[in-house]
């Protein structure tokens, strides 16, 4: 058996100081006080990112690509794609297919967003659906390859069932003949378990160290220390804070580990279950922060008690007052 999916792993070991790390923040999808999508507050957070140094991913989870209408996730394309070629960099877009259980792969669907993301500038991530988490090991792989037949390049996912029904954590096998599709530059990780995650790491750096780790473990953002990158939630919060901590850990400043310190916390707080509520968390939290004006979200989004506003407000002024510290 490949060595590479047997024996212990020492974390110790695999720590990567001086790293310079990829950060990619999947933004948060504002609603107005009408329920309407806030768009110039959606803008104006992309570019908030996109100036702090990080990727923005739209039409994620924490934009409620399983909620908005087609018209809707064309839209947030377009405003991303005038940002970032304002601003420059780039941006990476979900793909995602609609279906119910029981029901066959959607290839076609799946061709036809990697297509528009494309189009509008972005890489596609593949999000993944109850037809293709229900196939086979091999025919999972075969489906991988025909979805990414006219593609450039793309990302896929890894969800627990924790935000997804439809998700699926792959054995260690697929996932390492995944990792070896010349198209798919990595994929992002979200059981919320740091060993899965270590074992992708190990198979990635023997076999294509080229490939993105991206850790989706907004409750172990640390994992970059091991050689993850990331595409969290989390960094919807607060993008600059995450850059900050990043720069820290690329000059090898011992400042990483306060900053990552607080950022953990929060983490721990807004995803704490139900997870999904955590979006109704980043809505109060950047609420809080001054960059959008209204901290509801999306109808069939579970929410958040009232009383997480005052302990947010701490932590929106324990992190600020951090940052100011270092800037003295």
């Amino acid at each position: 058996m490949d060595s590479s999916l047997t024996g212990t792993i020492d974390p110790v070991a695999m720590i990567r100081p001086g790293r310079t790390i990829t950060g990619m923040s999947a933004i948060l999808l504002p609603i107005d006080q009408d329920g309407e999508v806030d768009f110039e507050a959606f803008t104006g957070l992309v570019e908030r990112t996109v100036r702090a140094g990080l990727i923005p991913a739209v039409n994620m989870d924490t934009g409620f690509v399983h909620l908005i209408d087609d018209a809707t996730r064309r839209r947030v394309l377009r405003r991303t794609a005038a940002v970032v070629q304002g601003v420059g960099g780039g941006f990476v877009a979900g793909v995602y297919v609609r279906d119910r259980p029981g029901q066959p792969l959607d290839a076609p669907e799946y061709q036809s967003g990697i297509e528009e993301v494309a189009e509008a500038g972005g890489i596609p991530i593949l999000f993944q659906s109850f037809g293709l988490t229900r196939l086979s090991d091999d025919d999972l792989v075969d489906a991988y390859e025909t979805i990414l037949a006219d593609a450039d390049a793309a990302y896929f996912f890894e969800l627990g069932k924790m935000f997804a029904p439809f998700g699926r954590i792959y054995d260690l096998p697929v996932y390492r003949r995944l990792m070896m599709i010349p198209k798919m530059l990595g994929a992002k990780h979200s059981s919320l378990r740091r060993d899965l995650e270590w074992q992708r790491l190990r198979v990635r750096d023997q076999q294509r160290p080229e490939f993105r780790v991206l850790t989706g473990n907004d409750r172990a953002i640390d994992m970059v220390r091991y050689g993850s990158d990331y595409l969290l939630g989390l960094a919807s919060f607060a993008p600059d804070a995450f850059a900050l901590r990043d720069r820290m850990w690329a000059d090898r400043d011992s400042r990483f580990e306060a900053i990552n310190d607080v950022l953990q916390y929060l983490g721990a707080f807004a995803f704490r279950p139900p997870v999904p509520a955590y979006k109704h968390s980043a809505a109060m939290f950047l609420a809080l922060r001054g960059w959008i004006d209204n901290d509801d979200t999306m109808a069939g989004c579970p929410m958040r008690p009232a009383s997480d506003r005052a302990v947010l407000e701490l932590m929106v002024d324990d992190l600020q007052r951090l940052m100011d510290g270092f800037d003295e």
